[in-house]
Parts: structure tokens; sequence; C-alpha cells
């Protein structure tokens, strides 16, 4: 009997893949850790446990289907992974011009508690005391129109 048995291998792998998935969060390391960690675990059954070629199938059957799962999580999971962040958040809000939008000029909106400079899509002019909806982004502009 030898000191390193295949399960141990197999085992060792599969934590091995476990830590490069924590670091390259891609959802593909994580399936073949799995498949590996449940071919350890199978070779510990007598009838795999001689069987390198069978445990070989066994891993690639494995953590190909542990790959379909957890592209499917993955998928969701990403998908939902939150909301904008800093000044992109603003996307989408209202809030009123506080100092007038000339034509083809800057203005200042307040959107929440903070104030920024505001220009129009279409270089319109806005009036003090609008409501406004944030458009999109330009620099650290705030592209806005009126309200509905």
């Amino acid at each position: 009997m030898s000191i390193i048995q295949p399960w141990h291998v197999w085992i060792i792998l599969g934590v091995i893949f476990v830590i490069i998935e924590i670091f390259d969060p891609a959802f593909f390391f994580i399936a073949l850790g799995i498949g590996a960690i449940i071919t350890g675990l199978l070779s510990l059954i007598p009838f795999f446990d001689g069987s390198v070629p069978l445990q070989i199938v066994v891993f690639a059957v494995l953590s190909f289907i542990a790959f379909l799962f957890t592209r499917r999580v993955g998928k969701k999971v990403l998908r939902h992974s939150g909301s904008q962040t800093n000044v992109y958040a603003l996307k989408g809000q209202t809030g009123y011009i506080t100092k007038a939008v000339p034509r083809e000029g800057k203005g200042y909106v307040k959107v929440g508690s903070e104030e920024w400079v505001a220009v129009t899509p279409d270089a319109s002019a806005l009036e003090k005391g609008i409501k406004v909806k944030v458009l999109d982004i330009d620099g650290n502009k705030l592209v806005v129109e009126k309200a509905e």
C-alpha cells in the first residue's frame, strides 16, 4: 500500500481548483474542483479504487455536469450583481434645476442632496425650479431633460 492514494490526489486537486476559483471567479475552476472532490470520494469505493482511467472519465463527466450547473447559477448571480455606483447611480434619478440652464449652456441641478452642473441633450434651455430627469453622465456634468 503506497502512502499517497488516488483519492488523496483528487481531493488535493479539488481544493487547489477551488482556491484558484477564489482568485479567478469565472465559474470554471469551481466546476473542476467539484468534479475532483466527488471523484476523490467515489475513488474510496472499492470498484473505483484501482482504476485510474475510470476515475479520469468520471472526473471529466462530473466536471462537465458541474460546469453546466455552475454556469447557469453564475449567470443568474452576475446578472443581479447590484446597482450602479458612484455618479452612474444618478442615471434615471430626478431632481430640480437650481440655476437655469441657458440655451447651449450650463446650469445647475440638485439631485438628492448634491448639486451638479447640468446640460441638456438638445442644447435647449431649462428654467429654475423645473423638475428634471438625469439621462446620462458627461464627464462631471449631468445630461438632463424635463421630467414628465
